[in-house]
């Protein structure tokens, strides 16, 4: 095997089954030509495999279903690399998590800072939404989904006993990073970032 590729596949490895990376993961090892010549060899040598457009996959394997479709947080990962936007889970997403509605979203949905769009990846379909909230970028998740379900709660729909419930999920970093970040918010999630502060101390 080339060196080039035999560099890529060792990553691979290491990072075991399942993950999913573009050939940005690897231009420390050379020029994007020949990363993706070698990636391209190694897709079509069957060593890794190609999901959407400059997406590949090292696949999880299941003894009689055979290859397994890539996880959508592992394609979501991927293609903040790719694209140099900052994702989270979308306020859908996030209010379930949080126990605020039972509704869970058909598809794989994410917040973005980027752009909305669909991104078709091994047969899956993830929504990619314009975010009304900041992404925080060295954020924790609890701090994102938080943002995320604010913003899908709106401004009339966070009570006093979503705001304890809030405080009582976040933990001292999270609740730091959110104060920090008040200055990128609307005027009412930084007052409720507020709220939740207050509730912590209480």
């Amino acid at each position: 095997m080339p060196a080039m590729a035999d560099r890529i596949m060792k990553r691979v490895r290491g990072k075991g089954r399942g993950w999913v990376f573009t050939p940005r993961h690897f231009i420390d090892f050379g020029t994007r030509g020949s990363v993706d010549m070698a990636l391209s060899r190694l897709a079509h040598a069957g060593n890794i495999r190609r999901i959407g457009r400059g997406l590949y996959d090292y696949p999880r394997q299941h003894d009689k279903l055979g290859l397994l479709s890539p996880d959508p947080a592992r394609v979501a990962d991927a293609l903040a690399v790719q694209s140099g936007d900052k994702l989270a889970p979308s306020g859908a997403s996030a209010a379930n998590s949080l126990g605020f509605s039972t509704q869970v979203p058909a598809k794989a949905s994410y917040a973005t800072t980027g752009r909305t769009r669909v991104k078709r990846a091994g047969g899956r379909s993830l929504t990619l939404k314009h975010s009304r909230a900041p992404v925080l970028d060295n954020g924790s998740d609890a701090a994102n989904t938080v943002l995320q379900a604010l913003a899908h709660l709106g401004k009339g729909g966070v009570d006093d006993d979503k705001v304890r419930y809030f405080a009582a999920r976040l933990d001292d970093n999270s609740m730091k990073r959110l104060v920090q970040a008040r200055p990128e918010m609307s005027g009412w999630m930084a007052d409720i970032v507020l709220k939740i502060e207050a509730a912590r101390h209480g």
